[in-house]
């Protein structure tokens, strides 16, 4: 009774001068919503990004490790699918990256009389650097493209809305099996490229260089340890858990037609070579200041 609106006969929640209209209240804007109206554009959106993915990556790992069954079988499909496509490409760019470089190598050490150090040195740069770097990028070129396609297209064709229709999680059953089998396959497939990296430094020995190959094998495993090949591993493992997150949020956020699907595609494998570049910087200098052993060259 003492509200001087009651009192006229008028309804509370009436908008003054808007007769039968309801009110609406202004929303409300919490701090850090306020913060990040006020960032611009072009930085947000990257950010956003980023975000969107770690919580894809977290929604993965929730998924797997809460119901760790029912979705090896299509990891074993995939790790098939990603054999055959990368073996090739895989082996026939680290042979000839890895002879480009065991001939620049062996020229300059010949220079400066130390060509009897080659196979250490030669070692070191194979598996701390090139091995990971060019397998991941074979990876993130051709697997990666065909990761984000495929999702692309279920996309674009509403099957990840036909599979919530039907009660079915997009994410288990497409996108999990896919991260899996890109960081495995990305661990293993870095083995290979060490193993065709050292024939290529042998061939670079035998056809250009004046170092015997037992010279060569015998500096090449003295400087091979458990930790360098560890972390040579797990490197190709982050590399390939990345690759698998940034193709699959590509693909499954993807719009437009075929042009936003080629558009996915092409943005997935550029931002996958560029976080390759700045995981490796880290991790390389992150794995030198904890293991301080791998400083020196034996």
């Amino acid at each position: 009774m003492n509200d001087p609106v009651a009192r006229n006969g008028a309804d509370p929640d009436e908008p003054p001068g808007r007769p039968g209209a309801t009110a609406t209240l202004p929303p409300l804007r919490s701090k850090p919503a306020l913060v990040v109206s006020h960032v611009p554009g072009p930085v947000f959106g990257p950010l956003a990004e980023a975000g969107a993915m770690v919580q894809l990556l977290g929604r993965v790992c929730w998924s797997a490790l809460r119901h760790p069954t029912g979705y090896w079988r299509a990891v074993k499909d995939e790790v098939y699918n990603v054999l055959r496509l990368c073996w090739f490409p895989l082996i026939l760019s680290a042979f000839t990256f890895c002879l480009l470089f065991a001939i620049l190598a062996l020229t300059f050490l010949i220079l400066i009389g130390a060509s009897n150090r080659y196979g250490q040195y030669f070692l070191i740069f194979n598996l701390r650097a090139f091995s990971p770097w060019i397998n991941a990028m074979v990876v993130a070129g051709v697997v990666g493209a065909a990761m984000t396609a495929d999702l692309g297209a279920r996309k674009i064709r509403e099957e990840l809305d036909a599979f919530m229709v039907l009660g079915i999680d997009p994410v288990r059953e497409l996108v999990l099996p896919r991260i899996i089998t890109a960081a495995v396959m990305t661990c293993l497939l870095n083995l290979v490229s060490v193993v065709v990296g050292i024939v290529a430094g042998l061939v670079g020995v035998v056809y250009f260089g004046q170092v015997a190959p037992a010279i060569y094998f015998s500096t090449l495993f003295s400087n091979l340890t458990t930790i360098e090949l560890g972390y040579a591993l797990l490197k190709s493992a982050l590399f390939g858990v990345a690759i698998g997150v940034i193709c699959s949020y590509k693909g499954i956020t993807s719009r437009g037609g075929a042009i936003g699907v080629g558009r996915a595609v092409n943005q997935a494998v550029v931002l996958s070579f560029a976080v390759i570049f700045i995981i490796d910087f880290f991790f390389t200098a992150t794995m030198l200041g904890w293991a301080p052993s791998l400083n020196t060259a034996r």
